[in-house]
C-alpha cells in the first residue's frame, strides 16, 4: 500500500519532534527547582536567606550595606508565590535593607521606592518567567500527546483500508493513482505490478471523468459503470466516492466493489421467476380455454345427434379440433410438493416491505400500522416470490385508499401451531364481490386482474394460501405460510412416523 500521502505528515511529526527535544535542550536544570513539590523547602530557604542576610547586615552596619543580597531570595519566592506575595516580601525586603543600612536619613524614602522597585521587578520577572516556561512545557507536553493520537489513528486507518474486502483506491486531477490496498490490486490487476502511478483510465474510465470534472469543493455520490482488469476482463463496477481539495491540488476517494456475482446472481433469479410467472399464466389461460372447449364440446355432442350432420366431414373436423384445443389446454400447474422447500425468516422480508412501501405511502398520506410480533419462526418459502406477492396485496390497498378520507395499512402476525398469518388490513372502499376475486382475467379489475391469481398460486407452491376476510369496513388479505417444525417437532413427529417435507 502506497502512504506517499502520509509520509509528509510523517515528516512533519519529525519536525515537531525534533523542535520539543531543542526546547527541552536549552530550559536550564535549575528550572526544577521550581518543581511544586521544591515549594515549601525553598520558601523556607528564601525566609531563612533574608533573616540571614539582614542578621548579617545588622552586625557589619557601622561598614557597608549587604541589601543587594535580597535579589536572591527575591529570585527564589518570585517562582512559588502569587503577584501580591512577591509585592509583599519584596516590601519586607526594601524595609530590612533601609533600617540596617549606615546611610543619610534625608534620602531613605528614595532608597526605600528604588529598592522596592528593584525587588518587586526582580520577583516579577522571575515569575513571569517560570510561568511562561510551565506554558511552554504543557503546550510540548499537548504537542507530543496529540501526536501519538494521530499516530494511533493513523495507523488505524492504515489497518482498516489494508483489511478493507472492498477496494479502496485516491487519485489525483490528471487520472493517476496515489493509493490502493490490497483489495483495489486483487479487482484492478491481480497477478501483476501494482496499480499505484498508473493511470485510472486503463481500469474505470468513469472516474477519470469525474476527478477531470469541475465540482464544488466536496462532492459526494455513486456510480455504476464499467470496469476493466489489467488483463482485459470486464466486469460491472460500483464505486463510492467523493472529492476533496489539497495544496497539490483536487482529489479523488473511491470505494470499488465488483457487482459481477451479484448481477449474475439477479438475472438468474429473475429469469428462473420470469418462468414460473409465465407458467402460472399459462395455467390460468389454460384452464380458461379448458372451460370454453368443454362447454363447446358438449354443443358439438348435442348437434352430432342431428341426422343431418352425422356423415358431415366438416362437423367431424370441427370435433377433432375441439378434442386437440382440449388436450392442448390440459396443461396445469404443477405444485412444488416434490421439490425440496425453501426455508426463511419472514421477519426480514417485512422489514424489506417495509422499506419499499412506507416512501410512496407517505406520498399519498397513508398511514401504515406494524403489528409484528418478536420471534417469528421460519416458515417454507423464497424471499423473492414472497415480496412479489406482499408488494401486490399493499399496492391493491393504496389504490382502494386513494378516494378515501382516513388511510391506514395495518400489518399484523400471528403464530399459530402449524403455520404463520399476516394480515393486510386497510380502509379503503372494499371489495363488492368476493366470488370470483382469485379467479384469472376479472372484467372488474382496475389492472390485469392477475394479481391475486398469480400471487396464490406463488404461495400455494410453498404450501400457504391467501384469503379474503371480510370486515365491515375496507378489506383484509390473511398470507398463510407453513411453519417449518422445530426439531423438538420433528422428533416427535419422526416418532409417530409421520412424514416430514424435507428443506434447505
Amino acid at each position: 500500500m502506497d502512504l506517499s500521502f502520509g509520509q509528509n505528515t510523517a515528516r512533519s511529526r519529525e519536525g515537531v519532534r525534533h523542535y520539543c527535544n531543542r526546547f527541552r535542550s536549552f530550559m536550564p536544570d535549575l528550572m526544577s527547582i521550581y518543581a511544586p513539590k521544591n515549594r515549601m523547602r525553598m520558601l523556607l530557604l528564601a525566609g531563612a536567606f533574608i533573616a540571614l542576610v539582614a542578621v548579617i547586615d545588622w552586625v557589619t552596619k557601622p561598614y557597608l550595606s549587604l541589601g543587594f543580597l535580597y535579589l536572591f531570595p527575591m529570585i527564589i519566592v518570585g517562582g512559588f508565590l502569587t503577584r501580591p506575595q512577591i509585592v509583599g516580601v519584596a516590601l519586607v525586603c526594601s524595609a530590612l535593607q533601609e533600617s540596617f543600612s549606615n546611610l543619610p536619613p534625608s534620602e531613605a524614602i528614595t532608597r526605600l521606592f528604588m529598592a522596592s522597585i528593584g525587588f518587586i521587578g526582580t520577583g516579577l520577572f522571575v515569575s513571569e518567567i517560570i510561568r511562561k516556561r510551565q506554558i511552554a512545557l504543557e503546550h510540548v507536553e499537548e504537542v507530543e500527546s496529540q501526536i501519538k493520537l494521530r499516530q494511533e489513528a493513523e495507523e488505524q486507518l492504515r489497518i482498516l483500508v489494508e483489511s478493507s474486502p472492498a477496494a479502496i483506491v485516491t487519485i489525483d486531477a490528471s487520472g493517476q493513482i496515489l493509493l490502493a490496498n490490497e483489495a483495489a490490486q486483487q479487482l484492478l490487476a491481480p497477478g501483476a505490478k501494482t496499480v499505484v502511478s498508473l493511470d485510472i483510465s486503463e481500469f474505470l474510465p468513469a472516474l477519470q471523468g469525474v476527478v477531470q470534472a469541475q465540482h464544488p469543493r466536496h462532492f459526494r455520490t455513486a456510480l455504476q459503470c464499467r470496469g476493466r482488469r489489467a488483463n482485459g476482463e470486464v466486469f460491472l463496477a460500483a464505486a463510492w466516492f467523493s472529492t476533496y481539495q489539497t495544496m497539490l491540488g483536487p482529489r479523488l476517494a473511491a470505494i470499488i466493489v465488483d457487482l459481477s456475482e451479484d448481477l449474475r446472481d439477479r438475472e438468474d433469479l429473475s429469469l428462473d421467476y420470469l418462468l414460473k410467472n409465465a407458467r402460472i399464466l399459462m395455467s390460468a389461460v389454460s384452464h380458461e380455454i379448458r372451460n370454453l372447449c368443454g362447454a363447446v364440446m358438449v354443443v358439438s355432442k348435442n348437434l352430432a345427434k342431428l341426422p343431418a350432420l352425422q356423415n358431415n366431414e366438416d362437423f367431424a373436423a370441427l370435433g377433432t379440433l375441439i378434442a386437440g384445443l382440449e388436450k392442448l389446454s390440459s396443461m396445469e400447474l404443477q405444485p412444488a410438493g416434490a421439490e425440496q422447500l425453501r426455508t426463511l425468516e419472514i421477519s426480514s422480508v417485512l422489514d424489506e416491505l417495509r422499506i419499499l412501501i412506507e416512501p410512496a405511502y407517505q406520498d399519498d398520506g397513508i398511514r401504515t400500522n406494524w403489528h409484528v410480533e418478536n420471534d417469528l419462526p421460519l416458515v417454507f418459502g423464497e424471499r423473492y416470490g414472497l415480496q412479489q406477492v406482499f408488494l401486490n396485496v399493499t399496492r391493491n390497498s393504496q389504490r382502494a385508499m386513494q378516494t378515501v378520507q382516513e388511510k391506514v395499512l395495518t400489518i399484523s402476525t400471528q403464530v399459530e401451531p402449524d403455520r404463520v398469518v399476516i394480515r393486510f388490513e386497510d380502509s379503503g372502499t372494499g371489495i363488492r364481490s368476493a366470488e370470483n376475486l382469485f379467479r384469472p382475467f376479472q372484467r372488474d379489475a382496475k389492472a390485469a386482474g392477475l394479481g391475486l391469481y398469480v400471487s396464490r398460486a406463488i404461495l400455494r407452491s410453498y404450501r400457504g394460501d391467501i384469503s379474503f376476510e371480510p370486515r365491515e369496513r375496507g378489506c383484509c388479505f390473511a398470507v398463510t405460510l407453513a411453519r417449518v417444525p422445530s426439531d423438538d417437532e420433528l422428533h416427535e413427529r419422526s416418532a409417530a412416523g409421520e412424514h416430514t417435507t424435507p428443506a434447505h
